[in-house]
């Protein structure tokens, strides 16, 4: 009886053979979408690498940037406050009057010596990359002048810098302090 096979064990190595068949399909479509999924892992790996070199790019040039501005405008701060310094000087000349200056010769020395301190300071500023604004004569700019008063001229084109009240000053492209000025008004347009 071991040799015949009942209808029961002819079902049953069916079954047995038939998983065997389906095998090797089930693995060829599972490698399959594992190459897939490998596929698609490394396109994602692929654009995170893209992504985190451009960002350190980014990253470097914003640092680089900084340390410039850093350099430039690392002394803006103080250079500020010593404009005070530089206008107290000035305004200690010019109120000093000029027939003073003549008759004492003392007073003359001493003030030659306060115009050098100031010429000297100025230059020092400028040797750290602050420099005097000289609007006179030009178009009048909001981010560079603040007008203080219009003066009616009708020879001086509307709109341009004709007095300068108090000096300004900048460090690189930006103003520390914008120039006090008077603007002219009545003349032709500029």
């Amino acid at each position: 009886m071991s040799d015949e096979q009942t209808p029961q064990n002819e079902a049953e190595s069916l079954k047995a053979e038939t998983p065997a068949a389906d095998a090797p399909q089930s693995d060829a479509e599972r490698d399959a979408a594992a190459v897939q999924a490998l596929i698609a892992e490394n396109a994602s790996l692929k654009d995170k690498v893209l992504r985190t070199l451009a960002e350190m790019e980014n990253l470097r040039r914003r640092t680089e940037k900084e340390v410039t501005d850093a350099k430039i405008y690392g002394v803006a701060s103080f250079a500020r406050d010593m404009l005070t310094f530089a206008d107290n000087l000035h305004r200690s000349l010019d109120n000093v009057p000029a027939e003073a200056r003549e008759s004492d010769p003392a007073l003359k020395t001493f003030i030659e010596g306060i115009e050098l301190t100031e010429r000297d300071f100025i230059s020092r500023l400028q040797r750290h990359g602050v420099r005097k604004l000289d609007p006179k004569g030009q178009k009048f700019d909001p981010n560079f002048h603040e007008a203080l008063f219009e003066i009616p001229d009708e020879s001086i084109p509307t709109g341009t810098v004709a007095q300068v009240v108090e000096d300004g000053f900048a460090i690189g492209e930006r103003v520390l302090r914008p120039a006090k000025v008077g603007v002219a008004r009545g003349g032709p347009k500029a």
